[in-house]
This record gives C-alpha cells, sequence and structure tokens, in this order.
C-alpha cells in the first residue's frame, strides 16, 4: 500500500462501457481500480460524446463545474461537466462537454484515421485545455495525471509549458501512456497555430508542416510507458515497428517503462458475469457449452456440440487484422467449423463481411456493433478466439478468452507472446503464428482444431488457461513504485 494517498488523474478519449473503439477503453475501464487497490486516490476526465447515453450510464450535472471558461488563442469557450461513477467502482469519472465540440461530432479522428474532416484538431484542443482548467475550478489537485495515447498528448505540454507556473501545478508529474504507436495523432501544424499560444506551438513535435501529438506527449511526460516489456524492447530498438518513435523512446533512458495489462477478474470472470447465459468456472467448464449454444442461436447458427465454434475479433484496418481476416476468410470457410466474426472499422470491410455472411449463412455469423453483452457471450461461447492483429502493444481479449476457457490463437507480435504461453507438448495455453500470412494463420488454427478433436487434452488445455492469473495486482504493484519514485 501506499505511505500516503497520492492523487492521480487518468485523461482518455475513451473509457468502457461508455465508449468503446479499442481495448484502450477496457483498459480504463479497470487499469484505475486497480491502483486505488494500491492505495492511490483516481479519477478520470474524457470528453462526453454525443453519442454516450446521459440516462444510461447516470451522468449529472456539477452545477459549481459549468460554464468553465476555455480560454484558447483568439477566443474563449465554455464547458459543462458531467459526472458519474466507474461501474462497480466509486471512481468519479468527469465528462467535458460543448454542444458545438461533441453533440454532432463523433470520435477523435486525424490525418492517419480518415483526415480532420469532423474538426477532431480543435475539439482536442479545447478537451486538452478544458482538462487542466477543470481540475482548477475542481479544486481538486492530482499528484500525477496520466495521459492515454495520442488523445491525450497535448496535456503534457500544456502542463509545461501554458500552466507550468501556475501554483495549482507546480508540482503535479505527468506520464504518457502509448497504446497504439501506429496511431500517433498527425494533424496539420496550422490547426494548432489558431487555437494556441507561441509557447505551446514551439513545442509541438512536427515534421513537416504535420503535428504528431503522440511524440508530443512522450517528449513532454516525466515518465513514458506502454503495455509490455516485449512491445517496449521492439518500439525502442526497430523503426518500422514503433512508426519512427525508436529514436525518441530510446532517448528517454530509463524514464520509458514497459508494464503488462491486467484484467477485472471481477467483471470478467465466468463464475460471476452478468453478461453471459450461463455461468461457470474451473469446477464445472463444461456449462461452457451452454454459453456456446446461446451464441450460435444468437447469431443464427446451427448448434453441434461437437463442431468447433471459432470466433474472429479484428478491427477493420491495415494493423489490427482486417487486412488478414480479409485474405483469410475464403480459407476459414473451407475449414470444418462454425465462424463467428465480431469485427467493426472500414465501412467497405464491414459490407464484405456482411455479404459474405449472406452467402454462407449456415457457416458465418458476422456482428460489427460492438455491445458489452455480446462480447461477453461471445468470449464466453465460442470454442476458440483467433486474433490476427498485427500490431499488439498488448491486447486484452487473450486474457478475457483463456480465462473463460476459450483457447487463443493469435499473431506472435508485441505483448502478445508476454501473456500467452504456446502450447508444447502438455504445457502452454494457446497458439501463436509467427509469420503474417494467411497461411500461417491458417496452419496453426489446424494445430488448435487438431486438439480440439482429442477431448481429454483439449480440457487440459482449457483448464491451464482458466487458472492463469490475469489479474492487474503484480502491474499494479509495479505501476506503484514508478509512481512513487516519480513523486520523490
Amino acid at each position: 500500500m501506499a505511505r500516503r494517498n497520492f492523487k492521480v488523474l487518468y485523461v482518455s478519449g475513451e473509457v468502457s462501457p461508455f465508449i468503446r473503439v479499442s481495448s484502450l477503453a477496457d483498459y480504463m475501464a479497470s487499469f484505475p481500480q486497480a491502483l486505488e487497490e494500491e492505495g492511490f486516490e483516481a479519477r478520470i476526465m474524457m470528453p462526453k460524446y454525443g453519442i454516450i447515453n446521459d440516462r444510461k450510464f447516470r451522468l449529472h450535472d456539477v452545477l459549481r463545474l459549468s460554464d468553465i471558461e476555455v480560454p484558447l488563442k483568439e477566443k474563449s469557450d465554455m464547458l459543462h461537466v458531467k459526472v458519474t461513477a466507474l461501474p462497480s467502482s466509486k471512481i468519479q469519472t468527469y465528462f467535458l462537454y460543448n454542444e458545438k465540440y461533441f453533440k454532432r461530432n463523433g470520435l477523435f479522428s486525424d490525418i492517419q484515421l480518415g483526415g480532420d474532416h469532423k474538426g477532431s484538431a480543435e475539439k482536442l484542443i479545447f478537451f486538452s485545455v478544458g482538462v487542466l482548467e477543470t481540475l482548477v475550478r475542481l479544486g481538486w489537485q492530482p499528484d500525477i495525471i496520466h495521459c492515454h495515447d495520442w488523445h491525450a498528448g497535448l496535456v503534457p505540454l500544456l502542463a509545461k509549458t501554458r500552466y507550468a507556473e501556475h501554483e495549482f501545478f507546480k508540482k503535479v508529474k505527468v506520464v504518457q501512456t502509448i497504446h497504439n504507436v501506429y496511431r500517433q495523432g498527425i494533424f496539420q501544424a496550422k490547426l494548432f497555430q489558431k487555437y494556441l499560444s507561441d509557447d505551446v506551438i514551439e513545442g509541438l513535435v512536427t515534421q513537416g508542416d504535420e503535428v504528431n501529438l503522440l511524440a508530443t506527449g512522450i517528449r513532454h511526460a516525466d515518465l513514458v510507458t506502454t503495455t509490455s516489456k516485449t512491445y517496449a524492447r521492439q518500439i525502442v530498438s526497430d523503426t518500422e515497428a514503433s512508426f519512427g518513435l525508436d529514436r525518441m523512446l530510446k532517448e528517454r533512458g530509463d524514464s520509458f517503462h514497459g508494464i503488462l495489462n491486467g484484467i477485472d477478474t471481477r467483471q470478467w470472470n465466468p463464475a460471476l458475469d452478468k453478461l453471459i447465459k450461463k455461468r461457470y468456472g474451473v469446477e464445472q467448464p463444461e456449462i461452457k457449452l451452454e454459453d456456446k449454444k446461446v451464441l450460435m442461436e444468437e447469431v443464427g447458427l446451427s448448434y453441434e456440440a461437437e463442431k468447433p465454434l471459432v470466433g474472429v475479433m479484428a478491427n477493420l484496418d491495415a494493423f489490427q487484422g482486417g487486412e488478414l481476416l480479409k485474405e483469410s476468410l475464403g480459407k476459414l470457410l473451407e475449414l470444418d467449423i462454425s465462424l463467428v466474426v465480431f469485427a467493426s472499422g472500414d465501412k467497405d470491410a464491414e459490407l464484405a463481411l456482411l455479404e459474405a455472411a449472406s452467402e454462407n449463412p449456415e457457416k458465418l455469423a458476422v456482428r460489427t456493433e460492438f455491445t458489452d453483452g455480446f462480447f461477453h457471450q461471445m468470449v464466453a461461447g465460442v470454442d476458440i478466439l483467433v486474433l490476427p492483429s498485427k500490431i499488439e502493444a498488448c491486447g486484452m481479449a487473450q486474457m478475457f478468452a483463456m480465462a473463460y476457457g476459450t483457447v487463443p490463437v493469435a499473431y506472435a507480435g508485441g505483448g502478445i507472446v508476454d501473456t500467452i504461453e504456446e502450447v508444447d507438448g502438455d504445457k502452454g495455453t494457446g497458439f501463436l503464428f509467427h509469420e503474417y500470412t494467411p497461411d500461417a494463420l491458417i496452419a496453426k488454427l489446424g494445430e488448435a482444431l487438431a486438439l480440439h478433436a482429442d477431448g481429454e487434452r483439449w480440457s487440459k488445455l482449457v483448464l491451464e488457461g482458466m487458472e492463469r492469473d490475469f489479474s492487474w495486482k503484480a502491474s499494479a504493484e509495479e505501476y506503484g513504485e514508478l509512481y512513487r519514485e516519480l513523486l520523490g
């Protein structure tokens, strides 16, 4: 436990269950709670997107946090704050809202993610300045502001320039965590010159006429982390793996750390999970078959207990499985399996998957819309979960899967290798393919299917995964030590 109750503010563009685009949202749903259990006081700030349902999540206005002025270069805008507790905890989560920026516009986007046609740069600047102004109005002075991914990459720079001499922030330390190094927040520099003062502009990391927000956060944070030790080593030593940030990360030296993800073993526990139809544990793993049946009925596939049900989870882009899934789908459909694909992203790719499902209704079901309920039921219901992501700092889906007795098949990239022990004889928890090709994926899935046919060996494999400790405990302790060291 901490020797004193240090305060940590977590800043993120997504937090589950309020809004989920990537595994960052799952991380934010559990990581702050784990640090609270280490003796820290945690709070969260995020944007109040228009698509977040106030009634569903019990968001309420806070009178003293209304009409907060957000001073920009040529004008000021006002923000209002709504608040609720992170589900299953008492962690206060603050939603920063301005109708112009967030009511109709979607989530943050940048040049790499489809351009800035929705004004992401302006609303991201508004949000970042708003975080610091809200803290002042709130009167809650954190010891650490912990920023996650490029969405929060401007906050470390603001803290070290514009707000550096503000009495409220003089002792505050800033941490930047990298979750997806290939998503760096790239914008035209002229968009920032319009809204930020010269001292802030000078601190932006630029290349040509473009700003890189993730690199900006890395440069100005007191401490930089990522979500596994293997991934940290990769992106320090490999320009391709780091998408050009290896030199900057190498310069951080001992202030750059890789700390493995954990999962919330209360929320992700098949014996306690209220989002799945039938709960089960290591004492009665056979009940998992009932969840398989429920899932197959839900997606419209015929249930056969002995036939393997394979799930695929992917984001439909070049880096997190979209291309590999597209190239592998034909071969997957040739296997003697039932297949459920849970993927979203590129709309043309979504339509192509849905069309393939309509052409193969007896073998393939596709879901493109995320809901917590379906996510949990799929993890519980499939026998094998294929994770075709090429770049995975750590990921959490493979840990969810093993906790639920679902065997993962994944590409051996990044932190995946820190969480899945490759099957070798009577040991192991999953299967890893080491070449990023359809043939390698299908071959490794074939190994898993062959083992599935051996009921006794498969049962041992399932139990080995379920008995592994994927909790946050060890990682939270490691973070706690880093926090205390940072604060002296």
